[in-house]
C-alpha cells in the first residue's frame, strides 16, 4: 500500500517517488553514467513498474532521467565487456532482449497514464522507453537517437520498430532507424515524435502539471481512453474499432463519475469525481 504524501524509494540505480495527487515519478538514476542499462538495473525497473502497476492509489507516472541524460540505452561498458569472447547461447541472448523489451511493454499494458520527459539524450533501449509512453515531452537538450544500427544491430529493437512509424510516421521512421542519425528537440516536436519542447529547468515542473491536467478526469474515462487509442491504432477496421469504443463508452455511461459529471454541468459547477 502506497504511503500518504510525498515518499521516495531507492532501488539502487532506480528511485521512485510517489507524489501527491496519485502521481509518481521514475527517476533514472545512473547519472555517471547517463543513466544506460545494465541487465541488473533492468531487474530492478522491472519491480518498480510492478510495484506501480499493482498501486491502485496511482494514476499517472512520470518517466524521467537524473542529471544531463534521459538514458544512454545499453551500457556497453558492463554488458559489452561480458560478452566479449563469452559464448552465450541463443536463449541467453534472447533471455537479455526480453529483459529490457519487457520493461516497454510494461509501460504500454499498465492502467496509468505513462509520461516520458526526456531530458539530453534517449538512446536505443533509452528511445524504445520514451516510446512506450503515452505522452512525451522533451527539455531543449533532448536528442533522440535509434543507436543499434551504428554498432552493428538492428534499429528495431525493444518496440522501436513498431512505435516510432505509428509516432512520425513511416517514411521518416526508415530514413531515422536506417540512418542512425541523432533528432533533436525541435525536430521531435516538428515530426509529432514529441507533444512540446520547454527549457530544461521547466521540464520536471512542466510534466507534473501535464500530469494534474490529465488526472483532473474521472479514472475510467482516462484508463479506458489510454486502453482504445492503443488497441485501436492496431484495429483491422474500422467496424472493429468502433465496437471497442462503444463497449467502453457504454460501461462509462453506467458510471456514477458520469452521473456527476452531468450533475455539474447543468449546475454550472466543477465536477467532483470519486472514480466510481
Amino acid at each position: 500500500m502506497a504511503a500518504q504524501g510525498n515518499t521516495t524509494a531507492n532501488w539502487s540505480e532506480i528511485v521512485l517517488e510517489r507524489l501527491d495527487a496519485g502521481i509518481a515519478r521514475v527517476w533514472l538514476d545512473r547519472p555517471d553514467r547517463r543513466n544506460a542499462l545494465t541487465s541488473e538495473t533492468m531487474h530492478r525497473l522491472h519491480e518498480v513498474l510492478a510495484e506501480i502497476g499493482g498501486d491502485r492509489t496511482l494514476r499517472a507516472v512520470i518517466f524521467t532521467g537524473r542529471g544531463r541524460a534521459f538514458c544512454a540505452g545499453l551500457d556497453l561498458a558492463v554488458e559489452g565487456g561480458r560478452s566479449v569472447g563469452v559464448d552465450r547461447s541463443p536463449g541467453e541472448w534472447m533471455a537479455l532482449q526480453e529483459l529490457f523489451a519487457g520493461a516497454v511493454r510494461r509501460l504500454r499494458q499498465m492502467d496509468k497514464v505513462v509520461i516520458a520527459a526526456v531530458n539530453g539524450a534517449a538512446v536505443g533501449a533509452g528511445m524504445a522507453l520514451a516510446l512506450g509512453a503515452d505522452l512525451r515531452i522533451a527539455a531543449e537538450s533532448a536528442t533522440f537517437h535509434v543507436g543499434a544500427v551504428r554498432i552493428g544491430l538492428t534499429a528495431g529493437e525493444c518496440g522501436i520498430s513498431y512505435h516510432l512509424p505509428r509516432c512520425i510516421g513511416a517514411t521518416r521512421a526508415f530514413e531515422i532507424m536506417l540512418s542512425g542519425r541523432a533528432v533533436d528537440a525541435g525536430e521531435a516536436l516538428a515530426v509529432g515524435l514529441v507533444t512540446e519542447t520547454v527549457a530544461d529547468a521547466q521540464l520536471q515542473a512542466r510534466a507534473l502539471a501535464l500530469a494534474a491536467d490529465v488526472l483532473r478526469h474521472s479514472a475510467y474515462a482516462v484508463s479506458h481512453t489510454k486502453q482504445v487509442m492503443w488497441a485501436n491504432l492496431d484495429a483491422p477496421s474500422l467496424d472493429a474499432a468502433i465496437a471497442l469504443e462503444n463497449h467502453a463508452q457504454v460501461l462509462a455511461l453506467m458510471t456514477k463519475d458520469f452521473n456527476e459529471a452531468v450533475t455539474a454541468f447543468l449546475e454550472k459547477r466543477p465536477a467532483v469525481f470519486h472514480n466510481q
